[in-house]
């Protein structure tokens, strides 16, 4: 089913199918849930319920998001990873769900490391998809903001015409090179939301300490072919005390859930049989 509920001011919609083990999944900016269900249509015995981010998809932005919080761009308005986290605990919440399995890509990864921190006795394992730990660098920080300098001046669309070309595997594009045009239709953020995730990005937190204290099963998967997180940051997560299933796809990209959905939905049925075991 497709559902709506409010968290802080915001109307934000998810979808809630299948049946057994819960599993919260959180997809990458600037794409919204659809991201997911190729793999979700691959998973089976499981409970899948996919959030659009707020900002995202069909998920409003919100008023009065903080401002100053990011130093280069200080009049922007800033979409913290703790109001993302704050948002799916009001989802699971909403739908009495008081334990999960929570799987993210890239910004969902970030939002998982808030929520382990947050509340960390409601997650029974963490899958990291081409998401790290570690803060922006200082070159990344720079590229935050021009993204929100562009988004400003109205360039949004050729913004997210490039992310959709340099997100993508150089293999999936070759392989199926109509995968930039669906993932691009599914990028539709207004310029103030592009503008708020980019300030949210730029300031999340070092979350290496995090990974410290993770003291339940983790799943990573990376892409060789990520331009944005390379398997050597996600190798970070190996330092989980709770255990990690490190897992490399050479040909694949930043959106590597999408690009092969078949091939993470095995990984991932593989690692959550253990779980249960």
């Amino acid at each position: 089913m497709n559902g709506s509920y409010v968290s802080d001011g915001a109307r934000l919609s998810f979808r809630d199918t299948g049946a057994g083990l819960p599993l919260v999944f959180l997809h990458p900016t600037p794409l919204d849930r659809d991201y997911w269900r190729p793999l979700t249509e691959d998973l089976a015995g499981v409970r899948a319920i996919v959030p659009d981010l707020r900002g995202h998809g069909e998920s409003e932005l919100g008023q009065n998001l903080p401002v100053g919080g990011f130093a280069s761009v200080p009049d922007a308005p800033v979409l913290t990873m703790a109001q993302l986290a704050a948002d799916v605990l009001a989802l699971i919440d909403h739908l009495n769900v008081k334990e999960a399995v929570f799987a993210g890509c890239s910004i969902g990864g970030y939002v998982l490391l808030e929520l382990w921190r947050r509340a960390p006795e409601r997650m029974r394992g963490l899958a990291f998809a081409c998401s790290k730990p570690q803060p922006d660098a200082a070159g990344n920080l720079e590229k935050r903001a021009a993204n929100i300098a562009q988004a400003r001046a109205g360039g949004t669309a050729a913004l997210f015409d490039g992310m959709a070309q340099s997100s993508i595997g150089a293999t999936a594009r070759q392989r199926r090179p109509e995968i930039v045009a669906e993932l691009r239709a599914r990028m539709t953020l207004t310029p103030q939301a592009t503008v708020a995730v980019q300030a949210g990005l730029a300031t999340r937190p070092d979350s290496m300490p995090t990974v410290a204290t993770i003291g339940v099963p983790v799943l990573a998967i990376a892409g060789g072919e990520d331009s944005a997180v390379t398997p050597a940051e996600m190798d970070a997560f190996n330092a989980a005390p709770g255990g990690c299933e490190f897992h490399l796809l050479p040909d694949a990209g930043h959106f590597a859930a999408y690009e092969q959905p078949r091939k993470v939905a095995n990984l991932l049925a593989e690692w959550l049989r253990q779980l249960e075991g």
